[in-house]
């Protein structure tokens, strides 16, 4: 058995949700073909696209199994994506980690989904994790964020900023979940100032395309968007928001990130002056809470959705620069209190 950890202190929001969470029984290192069993085996990742060093997604994962394997003395893996892989690849990456005895095993996008449904029911005593997607299983844990919300914050952040009325939205790739950020940061420009215009456009149909780990298509996208005068481009594209903030940075105007804050990922140091704030997912919260409810032996599962009432998203305030716009942070404070006491509904689409 491993043993227990001591309860740590995570984000308001995770604790809330690991505190009304669904115990599902002992944990186990082995799997339900008997896998090695090894006691000193805990969290896995499985990368989504763009993997480890996007600073965004991937690496607001990265973020929560370094947190989990200091808290816990105990062996981790993380594993990369390959270039035009398929479902039957995913599932040999997650059957792969079970039987080696990790638990939990996470995989970090949603496009685990169909494989992580069939891995799940052959390793019934291994807790998974799937983020951004939700997947049905009685070991199965689906960490969902209202991105919509963090970007509805965004927006209003973006209309305070802009003095050409023209902002942009660069999506990586054209699926549902990227709607949920377009869908929330219109809706905050124009309930902050109906005359801004906003521009979108996402890179790619489908992530085998590269919509979200090509840096050069979101530099492209991004130089578009500012040559139709957007001084305000907010990107939800994964690694290739990278190539967005180096646009941004090179016309002097404003880039906002996306998922981890990224004014203060080292790799981007170079244009940080010009990242005038993030929209946040605590992925990293996520991440850990998971693992800690694994080690305490009340493994979390079902769906967890973290939103702005739990501070599970929110918009990043590390740029000095932020506190600057005229106006920024009272209306960004302003709307997050109404989206959590009801009185904004944030649109999904």
């Amino acid at each position: 058995m491993r043993r227990i950890s001591r309860l740590t202190r995570v984000a308001v929001g995770v604790a809330s949700l690991a505190l009304a969470a669904t115990a599902c029984g002992g944990t186990s290192g082995g799997s339900g073909d008997g896998g090695d069993g090894g006691d000193d085996k805990g969290l896995a990742l499985a990368y989504d696209v763009g993997g480890k060093g996007d600073q965004s997604f991937n690496d607001a994962a990265y973020a929560g199994l370094q947190r989990a394997e200091k808290e816990f003395g105990y062996r981790t893996a993380d594993i990369e994506p390959t270039d035009g892989e398929t479902d039957a690849d995913k599932e040999q990456r997650l059957t792969s980690l079970a039987k080696q005895g990790y638990n939990p095993v996470i995989g970090v996008g949603f496009a685990y989904g169909p494989a992580m449904k069939a891995v799940a029911a052959k390793y019934p005593d291994t807790t998974f994790g799937i983020v951004d997607s939700v997947v049905e299983g009685k070991n199965v844990a689906s960490l969902v964020f209202a991105e919509n919300e963090a970007s509805y914050l965004a927006g209003v952040a973006a209309a305070k900023a802009t003095k050409t009325r023209t902002v942009g939205f660069v999506g990586g790739v054209d699926v549902p979940l990227i709607h949920k950020f377009e869908a929330g940061f219109q809706q905050g420009v124009k309930d902050t100032d109906p005359k801004v215009k906003v521009i979108s456009q996402y890179l790619t149909q489908t992530a085998e395309e590269g919509g979200f780990s090509s840096p050069d298509k979101g530099k492209t996208a991004a130089e578009g968007q500012i040559e139709k005068k957007a001084d305000v481009v907010y990107a939800a594209a994964g690694l290739s928001g990278q190539g967005v903030i180096e646009a941004a940075a090179k016309a002097k105007v404003w880039a906002i990130g996306v998922d981890s804050d990224q004014y203060k990922q080292e790799a981007l140091a170079a244009y940080k002056d010009s990242i005038l704030t993030s929209a946040l997912k605590d992925i990293n919260g996520a991440v850990f809470a998971l693992a800690e409810s694994v080690e305490d032996d009340k493994p979390l599962t079902g769906t967890h959705t973290f939103d702005l009432k739990s501070d599970g998203v929110g918009l990043a305030d590390s740029n000095p620069k932020f506190a600057e716009v005229p106006g920024a942070k009272e209306a960004v404070e302003k709307a997050k209190a109404a989206i959590v006491d009801g009185s904004i509904k944030v649109r999904s689409e």
